[in-house]
């Protein structure tokens, strides 16, 4: 196959470009990626240049979209704006990449008649108290982010429905792993906890996040996208429940530091509390997750450690100015 994956240059976009083409040896990847702030060369550097093409553009650009389509097979849409902070201070960027350059992607895709993924949140069912949310649970979005994300799916579903679209939606859970932008929660700790800043925690810490290591999120989507059936909707939950204060207690203990480090910071306007997604119907398809979140976090802060020349440009750069305008307080 000859796969377009929008957004591969991003934190899940470029593990799935990596796993797919270890595991695929007869593929080929073209990446069209906008090479925002979390969508870096440095993440897809060192691929095999005779199956793997990068292209700088935009999914809102309808000519580039088109261009990039041209001789695939099938389409995975990780591209978005996905950062719930981010999307509370500007929400029009949200609009602007998550549902109308979906609507490109579609229109594309449908004329050069492949198959297209759209890779969503499970931030789209909102606050989740008891159970878990299946793909027929209400879509009940809290944050510009997910009522963006939610606008892309229901243009895919329709899409399916109306025009016949080969068209097929993947929730997942919260992802972590290597390439992870240091906004997000976990390489946002575990930097700070290396660097010997606070690790700033919303409200009590006590929201529950369902946490699938980016690898096993990747084997989804390779299940998804051969298995799955046009029209439908795919959830992929972790296997493992755990509220964010856990998580950065767990951090500190594997990065030797202790807990006086953390600070507590005024929570996120619309903070949802608990996210909970059931993965049934995609383990229908054979898929099961392979990785608990202990040995995933040792994981992931080892990468860290690792690959100080990845994230040390990002600490340096205009991710501090956010990192003060959004905590009130400068990194070392």
């Amino acid at each position: 196959m000859k796969l377009l994956v929008t957004g591969g240059a991003g934190f899940i976009g470029s593990n799935y470009v990596r796993l797919r083409l270890e595991t695929h040896p007869e593929d080929s990847v073209r990446v069209l990626d906008k090479l925002t702030y979390a969508g870096r060369r440095e993440n897809v550097a060192g691929l095999p240049e005779d199956r793997f093409e990068l292209i700088e553009a935009d999914i809102a650009d309808r000519d580039a979209a088109l261009a990039a389509v041209e001789g695939v097979d099938a389409i995975v849409n990780f591209a978005a704006e996905t950062h719930v902070d981010r999307s509370i201070e500007a929400p029009g960027e949200f609009i602007t990449t998550d549902v109308f350059g979906t609507f490109v992607l579609l229109e594309a895709a449908r004329d050069a008649g492949v198959r297209y993924l759209q890779f969503s949140t499970d931030e789209v069912y909102g606050d989740f108290e008891m159970g878990s949310a299946t793909e027929e649970s209400p879509l009940s979005p809290s944050s510009p982010y997910s009522a963006s994300k939610a606008g892309g799916d229901l243009m895919v579903s329709a899409y399916a429905r109306t025009y016949g679209a080969e068209a097929l939606i993947m929730r997942a859970s919260n992802n972590y792993g290597p390439y992870q932008y240091p906004e997000k929660l976990i390489p946002l700790c575990i930097l700070n906890a290396l660097a010997g800043d606070p690790l700033p925690v919303y409200g009590d810490g006590m929201q529950v996040r369902n946490w699938l290591y980016v690898e096993d999120c990747c084997t989804a989507v390779d299940a998804v996208l051969e298995g799955g059936e046009p029209g439908n909707v795919y959830n992929v939950g972790g296997p493992d429940e755990l509220p964010n204060l856990e998580v950065i207690k767990r951090i500190l203990a594997l990065t030797d530091r202790d807990e006086s480090l953390i600070e507590y910071v005024k929570d996120r306007p619309g903070h949802d509390r608990r996210y909970s997604l059931s993965a049934a119907r995609l383990e229908a398809l054979g898929w099961k997750a392979a990785v608990g979140f202990d040995e995933g976090i040792e994981r992931t802060v080892h990468w860290y450690r690792e690959h100080e020349d990845w994230w040390a440009p990002i600490r340096s750069g205009d991710y501090r100015a956010y990192y003060e305008r959004q905590y009130g307080k400068a990194l070392k």
